[in-house]
């Protein structure tokens, strides 16, 4: 069901180990080809753009087979999926909510003031986006998890406006699922429309109908909806170019098999493309892991989608000579989740450098982040964690320099200005500095 990838050393045929590079790009990626997508989104952003609203409507009978009248969820439906909701996944949101706001309440940070000198101030403000759209799936799964992190963050950021979208379902209506509405409802999110795909992003970005543009769009989607953000980042801002989901455990011989082959199976479960990564040096462990996937799988509601993405060349089971061997492979692969599995979990934790998020022991399972520990799970894929970070606060807030100088604390560094100015061949910026010490208006020298 699962491929091995053997990266140990054989001393009779290689001494020197696996060739440099090879053991960072060991686990190749589900092909995910964005660039193509954009040409296949590129004509339904422009239409968008130009029509608007009737634009929309008409993609959304195309491609999920459902006439609208209005984009907009009405304001009711979102009052009756909340009082219609099971009490059991009411709580569970609740907690959810209670756990991601304290998190969020602990990343603001104040503004940072430095003075540099007798009335010489710059001050690091962080200012939150004045609108933003959010993004939710609604195509394979419901995904209302991903309502609470995408809302929850911009909330306390202090995001003035949040407008928020989710795919049409023929089966509801015409409407989002009702989970995801009730969510919205719970949370206090008031304008709610029926849109997904590459057009959501457009009506975004461009405004259409009841939405106007926003600021900055959040969110994972298919690779329609990546193509979209792609193509129209130099529009609106966006969070991230979200690919299929992943999970890499970096294991050794005292982790339990069962948990490391729930875990796999837990993401493989999103999408047929979904990557799923065990690296141990325990072939015993590799073994037993494989027994657990065959025993598990067939168990699972979806077995199918399930054992598409563990035969798929994203996923493997990858031997090393030890767990320093290992940690190189993780890194090297920056997965989106990585779980910690081993005798000493915090110690391997502590020296991971490129992880969306890092789970630690075997009672942290990548679920436990999805739902309820207090985490933001929409992360980075695809190896983009070696240099960009999850959704959070600070992904809602800009950072603004307000500088303030008084009429000495210039003249003590005029003198710089005007020098740096003049190398650089821009007479005029060391001319408007020269302008504030002359007493008639006329250009003079500052006294420093």
């Amino acid at each position: 069901m699962i491929r091995r990838i053997d990266l140990r050393t054989d001393p009779g045929t290689d001494p020197g180990g696996p060739a440099e590079g090879a053991v960072q790009s060991a686990v190749p990626r589900a092909e995910f080809d964005v660039d193509a997508a954009v040409e296949v989104v590129r004509p339904i952003c422009e239409d968008v753009r130009e029509r608007g609203e009737p634009a929309v409507a008409e993609y959304s009978a195309r491609f999920d087979g459902v006439e609208q009248t209005d984009l907009a969820v009405p304001r009711a439906a979102l009052t009756e999926a909340l009082a219609a909701l099971d009490p059991a996944v009411r709580a569970g949101l609740e907690e959810s909510i209670r756990r991601l706001r304290a998190t969020c309440a602990a990343e603001l940070e104040s503004d940072v003031v430095t003075d540099l000198g007798p009335g010489a101030r710059v001050t690091h403000r962080l200012v939150p986006m004045q609108r933003v759209g959010l993004y939710v799936p609604g195509g394979i799964a419901p995904l209302v998890s991903s309502v609470l992190m995408n809302v929850v963050p911009a909330q306390v950021a202090g995001v003035g406006s949040i407008a928020l979208t989710s795919s049409p379902q023929k089966a509801h209506g015409g409407l989002p699922h009702p989970t995801i509405l009730a969510a919205c409802e719970l949370l206090g999110v008031e304008e709610v429309y029926a849109v997904g795909g590459a057009q959501a992003i457009a009506m975004f970005a461009y405004g259409a109908g009841p939405c106007r543009p926003v600021d900055l769009v959040t969110g994972p989607g298919n690779i329609y909806t990546v193509a979209a953000k792609r193509l129209l980042k130099s529009v609106v801002g966006i969070d991230s170019e979200a690919g299929p989901t992943e999970i890499a455990i970096l294991a050794d011989e005292t982790a339990e098999a069962s948990f490391v082959a729930a875990d796999l199976i837990s993401q493989s479960e999103h999408d047929p493309m979904a990557g799923s990564v065990l690296v141990t040096p325990s072939e015993r462990l590799a073994e037993e892991t494989e027994a657990e996937l065959d025993k598990q799988v067939s168990l699972t509601r979806h077995a199918e989608r399930i054992r598409t993405s563990l035969g798929g060349r994203q996923s493997a089971i990858v031997l090393v000579d030890d767990l320093e061997q290992g940690l190189e492979v993780v890194n090297g692969y920056a997965a989106e989740h990585l779980e910690i599995q081993t005798a000493d979990p915090e110690r391997w934790a502590a020296r991971v450098r490129n992880a969306g998020a890092v789970f630690v022991g075997p009672f942290t399972p990548v679920s436990l982040g999805d739902y309820c520990a207090g985490s933001n799970h929409v992360l980075p894929t695809a190896g983009c964690a070696c240099h960009s970070s999850g959704l959070s606060v600070r992904s809602f807030l800009k950072a603004v320099h307000v500088v303030s100088y008084t009429r000495e604390a210039l003249d003590e560094v005029a003198h710089h200005v005007v020098a740096l100015a003049e190398a650089e061949d821009l007479p005029g910026h060391g001319a408007a500095v020269r302008a504030r010490f002359a007493p008639t208006g006329a250009p003079d020298e500052p006294t420093a």
